[in-house]
């Protein structure tokens, strides 16, 4: 047994061979035990991203149509692959974000994967209070979402669940669509766009699957 289920069960760890009693406190006392504070210092919000900031990233459009037929999207480092059967993505989004209710009440997004000289791109859908989608060429996918041309990877979703943490919603996905091309992606580290070492070699190869 885990010690995580020998905590959600509330059942004892045992070595092999040998037999434990549970041990429970009870409380006499008519006031509740109160909580062990902690002497760890406040991880300052500045802090926490400087370290985060030191994992390097892809960078990506994610996109959706609005309730009208308007196309929206927003830059996000936060995406990740969650699930291979069934094939799942997830991206995270602020809830100061304007166009998450978008994403919560369509029933697909999508994700573009951005190449190396497609920075403009990456900054512009980053901006706020414009029309994100103003001069930018798209197409609609097979599910309808929005896709932009060009980039290196694009996977469709339908939207699967989304869960609260924080200051964000996470937004899971099951992929529907996918496509990709060869070339160099456009990278993030360090609060600033990076690229990879120019040796490193890129293919011709390209797919649809989906």
């Amino acid at each position: 047994m885990s010690l995580l289920n020998a905590l959600v069960t509330g059942s004892s760890i045992a070595p092999q061979g040998q037999d434990y009693d549970m041990i429970r406190f009870i409380c006499m006392s008519s006031k509740p035990i109160l909580a062990r504070k902690s002497n760890t210092p406040k991880l300052e919000p500045k802090e926490f991203c400087r370290a985060c900031g030191k994992f390097a990233t892809g960078v990506t459009i994610a996109t959706v149509t609005g309730q009208d037929g308007t196309p929206h999207g927003m830059t996000a480092n936060s995406f990740a692959s969650v699930s291979l059967t069934p094939p799942m993505v997830l991206i995270c989004v602020d809830h100061r974000t304007k166009i998450l209710n978008d994403f919560l009440r369509s029933e697909h997004f999508a994700i573009n994967v951005l190449s190396e000289d497609q920075e403009h791109l990456s900054r512009h859908f980053a901006r706020s209070g414009h029309d994100r989608f103003d001069g930018v060429k798209w197409y609609a996918g097979e599910t309808g979402a929005p896709l932009l041309p060009g980039v290196l990877a694009s996977v469709e979703c339908a939207l699967v669940k989304a869960v609260v943490a924080g200051d964000h919603s996470i937004l899971i996905g099951e992929v529907l669509h996918a496509a990709y091309r060869d070339g160099r992606p456009l990278v993030y580290f360090g609060s600033g766009y990076q690229r990879l070492a120019a040796h490193l070699p890129g293919s011709s190869n390209s797919s649809t699957i989906g």
